[in-house]
């Protein structure tokens, strides 16, 4: 059990909050924001306490940093102070988008960093948070950051230098997958199916079909051929999506949004 806190309650501050609150992992649940009133609303709604930045600071084990990348040097100005005057244990997660460990560790002082990016289903309990973390983060910090985050969804570490090409699925999949949802859809609905019900029906499949080949860990290519009998109506759409190069689609929107990160 460690106090944790989170300086940023914005949508992703909040949903990683609200997944510390139900691993029970967390003894003391601190948040700050900027409107104090939106900490306050989400401390009343979780058990928690509303504090201010230094608070956090002073006060955490573990340090969720959940501001804009354009407000961190300003926020850590405000901290920075009390950060260097701890000589307890503690460690910080950056929520921060396009901040290297490297340049976080030196910007906190060399205190130990985990570099998180989570995607938008961890408001559902239902995403997955890529983490990188520096070489003075230890495994059992490691391990306890999985036990918070896991009411969030999937938790898995990966080498940094491969965070880009595994967000551009992650992070920007949840609207291609929106998309995608959306076309379904249409597809129904100019079948004749109402519009509400078509796309509870294709969000039902697409969920279901993901919890599938994560439970069976079955190749998509071999769940695809499985459904696909001979003759049948499920290859003939398989045949107009390749038409379409409905794949070759897919698979540049990932790369574009990969190399948009340099």
């Amino acid at each position: 059990m460690k106090t944790v806190a989170f300086i940023g309650t914005g949508n992703m501050g909040s949903a990683l909050a609200r997944a510390a609150a139900k691993s029970g992992r967390a003894d003391r649940l601190l948040l700050a924001n900027r409107s104090q009133e939106k900490a306050r609303r989400l401390a009343e709604e979780l058990g928690g306490e509303a504090v201010d930045n230094r608070t956090a600071a002073a006060e955490a084990e573990v340090l969720f940093l959940g501001v804009k990348p354009q407000h961190l040097e300003e926020m850590l100005a405000g901290i920075g102070d009390v950060l260097a005057a701890r000589r307890d244990r503690f460690f910080v997660v950056s929520m921060v988008a396009g901040r290297e460990l490297r340049a976080l560790s030196s910007l906190l002082g060399g205190a130990p960093v985990i570099r998180v990016m989570p995607n938008i289903p961890v408001a559902v309990g239902a995403g997955i948070s890529l983490f990188a973390a520096s070489p003075e983060v230890t495994e059992e910090e490691k391990a306890f950051f999985r036990e918070l985050m896991a009411a969030s969804g999937l938790v898995e570490e990966l080498n940094e230098e491969l965070m880009d090409a595994a967000t551009g699925v992650t992070g920007c999949g949840p609207a291609f997958a929106a998309m995608f949802v959306e076309a379904l859809a249409d597809g129904a609905v100019t079948c004749g199916l109402p519009r509400a019900q078509a796309i509870r029906c294709a969000a039902q499949m697409m969920k279901g079909t993901a919890e599938l080949l994560l439970e069976t860990g079955e190749h998509p290519g071999a769940l695809k051929d499985r459904v696909c009998s001979p003759a049948g109506s499920t290859i003939q759409g398989v045949r107009a999506l390749e038409k379409s190069a409905f794949r070759s689609a897919v698979t540049e929107a990932v790369i574009a949004s990969w190399e948009k990160e340099f």
